[in-house]
Formats: C-alpha cells, structure tokens, sequence
C-alpha cells in the first residue's frame, strides 16, 4: 500500500518514524488518515526530520521503498489545481460554466413558473370542492325537505280519503 507520510522523531524512542498522512486508495483516490498511524525506522536509516516521503508498505505492513514525493505533488498540482491551463482553454472553461449557470437559472425559473401554475390550480380545485360540498348539503337540505313535504302530502291524503 502507498502511503504519504511525514518523518518525524520520537524523543522517548530516540528514533525516527512515518507519521502516515494519507492512503492510496486506487489510482488518483487518497483518504487522509485521522489519528496517530506511526511506522517506526530502522535506526541505520539517514533520514531528515519533517521530510514528506511515499513509502510503500507490504500487506504484513514492512517498509518495501521510501521515495521522494515531488513528481507525485506535481501530478497533483497538474491534475487538480490546473497547473498549465492555457488562456484559451481557461476562457473555455469559464465560458462553459456561464452556459450551465444560465441553464441552471431558466430551470430554475421554469420550475417556479410550474410551481405558482400548480398552486393555482390547487386553490382552485379547493375553491371548486367547497363550492360542491355547499351545493351536496343545499341538495340534502332540500332533499330532506321534499321529504318531509311528501309526509305532509301522504298524511294530507290519508285524511282525506278517510273522511
């Protein structure tokens, strides 16, 4: 495994060791290692303190090579940080960036158009559901009165034809 490191001194051992920085993960992926991950040096080694160095480790976790990381930080400065990006390619970009903001912001207005049309006809079908509901009850009232009226009518009769 690859690893960025930092050499530093143990005081206490009297020796130096790797502080681990950062891990590959595969190919241009690096996760920062949290906590003290420490891989002590053999004393015979002629190190300078504060060195950045890649080692690479075997799966058992021994040193097999400890290099300089300067094309390493090179290819990173390139490859992130967009070390060597022409005026052209740079106005490109940036001319690129524009477009997808300017598409970003008639989405974005589309989609408020859409949302004030949709809450429109929401308080519209609301408006239309009460004005139903109104007309259902007016309709039972009147449907409870006709009949009643037709009990008045049924007793009217019943009178009528006993007398």
């Amino acid at each position: 495994m690859l690893y960025l490191a930092q050499v530093r001194k143990d005081n206490f051992l009297d020796q130096y060791e790797l502080c681990l920085l950062a891990r590959q993960e595969a190919g241009d992926i690096w996760a920062v290692i949290t906590g003290k991950s420490r891989i002590l040096l053999e004393k015979t080694m002629n190190i300078t303190e504060k060195l950045l160095v890649l080692v690479e480790t075997s799966p058992t976790g021994e040193i097999e090579k400890i290099e300089d990381p300067t094309a390493w930080i090179m290819h990173v400065v390139e490859a992130y940080l967009g070390y060597g990006i022409t005026p052209e390619v740079l106005r490109q970009e940036v001319e690129r960036a524009e477009n997808w903001r300017q598409s970003l912001t008639l989405q974005n207005q589309d989609l408020a158009r859409r949302t004030l049309e949709l809450e429109a006809r929401r308080e519209n079908m609301q408006a239309l559901e009460e004005n139903l509901q109104r007309q259902a009850l007016a309709l039972e009232a009147r449907h409870q009165e006709i009949i009643a009226l037709e009990k008045k009518l049924k007793v009217s009769q019943d009178d009528q034809t006993k007398d």
